[in-house]
């Protein structure tokens, strides 16, 4: 098959613009630092707990300052509390978090007057979203009695 040479110069043309112009449908998506974290939002069910400690007040409770990280953290859902229990369950104290920590990840909040029996020597922290509710990275911190 022979072409003219000014229809060798359209096809050629038509073929160029073709390919310059990719659909919208076939580009790959462009990713920014928000999109990604909302990726991860989505990702993540509950906060989680990355850090505590426990110290025995003189009165024989304890005080707890746990660290959780949760990066969905927005208004319309956050980590919204943390609690102190024994591996069977027993729940000694929960901290109430009563609004998002959006511009501190991860956070630390404490809670004081926490009474743990003194055959527990170990505790469980986790975390809750209030979407979610109870779960993620929990943390299992022995107690230094003094």
């Amino acid at each position: 098959m022979r072409f003219s040479r000014p229809a060798l110069v359209g096809l050629t043309l038509m073929f160029a613009a073709c390919s310059a112009s990719t659909p919208e449908s076939a580009q790959a998506p462009t990713t920014t630092e928000d999109q990604a974290t909302t990726v991860a939002e989505t990702d993540q069910l509950f906060p989680d707990v990355i850090d505590a400690v426990a110290t025995q007040a003189d009165d024989g409770s304890w005080n707890f300052a746990v660290t959780l990280s949760s990066p969905y953290d927005s208004p319309e859902r956050y980590a919204d509390s943390w609690r102190v229990r024994s591996a069977d369950g027993t729940v000694f104290g929960e901290r109430f978090l009563t609004h998002d920590h959006a511009n501190e990840q991860p956070f630390t909040r404490s809670q004081s007057g926490i009474e743990i029996p003194d055959d527990v020597a170990s505790v469980i922290i986790e975390g809750r979203d209030q979407v979610s509710g109870w779960g993620g990275m929990v943390l299992e911190l022995e107690l230094e009695r003094s």
